[in-house]
């Protein structure tokens, strides 16, 4: 650059405060400024469970699931413990139906021979029994799983406290 051009720069950047344009690309191009950690979103563990806690929330409004975990059924009858399980179990297969559509994982009959193919998606099958050496497994289906194949739960409301997961009812007179 010339001492003329340096001049005007200095100028410039004296008494205005930024380059002109014909000489910005003359210079180099600033450093970036060093990147700031992003902010870390502190999550409650209600927000992390929110939704979990409101799905149990509705078995226990529409089938009293967890009236039913949480009773002593050691002195009830047989017949006791079948029609409360009855009323729990229309409940809770009414949400269900109603927010999940579930699929069996294997379409196969529990009985069935199978065969797992090595390097098998652990969230899909569990072994059990004589398990040695390396795949494929054939073995009997006990159980044919399940898994989501459609999730349209409600959202859960920023107004209701999730660790409530009943709320308390009172009958007036």
């Amino acid at each position: 650059m010339s001492f003329f051009t340096r001049l005007k720069l200095a100028l410039s950047i004296l008494f205005r405060g930024d380059l002109p344009a014909p000489a910005a690309p003359a210079l180099p191009a600033p450093a970036p400024a060093p990147a700031l950690p992003a902010p870390v979103a502190v999550v409650t563990p209600e927000q992390r469970h929110g939704a979990a806690l409101f799905l149990l929330g509705l078995l226990q409004r529409e089938g009293r699931l967890i009236d039913f975990l949480q009773e002593d059924l050691a002195g009830a009858s047989d017949a006791d413990v079948g029609a409360a399980a009855r009323v729990v179990h229309t409940g809770c297969k009414k949400v269900l139906a109603q927010y999940l559509a579930l699929a069996p994982v294997v379409t196969d009959g529990e009985g069935s021979t199978i065969t797992v193919p090595q390097g098998f998606d652990a969230s899909r099958f569990r072994l059990t029994g004589n398990v040695t050496g390396q795949g494929p497994w054939k073995g009997s289906l006990k159980h044919h799983g399940w898994a989501c194949t459609k999730i349209e739960l409600p959202a859960v409301p920023t107004t209701v406290d999730v660790k409530v997961i009943a709320p308390a009812e009172v009958e007036l007179p």
